[in-house]
This record gives C-alpha cells, sequence and structure tokens, in this order.
C-alpha cells in the first residue's frame, strides 16, 4: 500500500528469462503481477490478489500469455478473462 497511489493499479509483466522463486510447485517464475493500492484500500487489495490468482489457474489463458509479445493481446486476454469471471 502506498500513500500516493489513488486507485488499485496492477502492473503485469512477462520475465525473459525465469527466476527460481522456490515456488511450491519447483517451477521457474515467469509471470509477474504488482500490485499497486492506497493505503485506506481495506480488503480491496486482496481481492484484486484473489482474482489474479483465479485468472492464472486457467492453463489456457496463461499459454496465450506467455505466447504473445503483444502488449495489446496480452490487455485483450486478460481483459477477457476478468469480463468472463464477472458474469
Amino acid at each position: 500500500k502506498i500513500a500516493s497511489v489513488r486507485s488499485i493499479v496492477g502492473v503485469f509483466a512477462r520475465l525473459e528469462s525465469p527466476v527460481d522463486f522456490e515456488a511450491l510447485d519447483d517451477q521457474p517464475v515467469d509471470l509477474v503481477f504488482l500490485l499497486l493500492a492506497p493505503e485506506g484500500a481495506g480488503a480491496d487489495h486482496l481481492k484484486a490478489l484473489s482474482r489474479i490468482a483465479r485468472v492464472l489457474r486457467d492453463q489456457d489463458l496463461v499459454a496465450k500469455l506467455r505466447a504473445t509479445d503483444s502488449a495489446s493481446a496480452i490487455y485483450a486476454f486478460l481483459n477477457e478473462e476478468q469480463a468472463s469471471n464477472a458474469a
């Protein structure tokens, strides 16, 4: 949480070289999300984190995120998934 942030912001990165993060599945990390939230966000950042975790359970979406170099395609994939989860 950061005082100067006005709303929850998510940043996605796909790493060129995966990093050993000592994950439970022993797989290196190549997809990273950063969440920034205002200090007064309450539990909203936890809801956002939960949504990201749900989205990344979809192995087809994860494959799409790894397969494209297009920032607009990645944005569309993530927004498409968000819309289908809201329905």
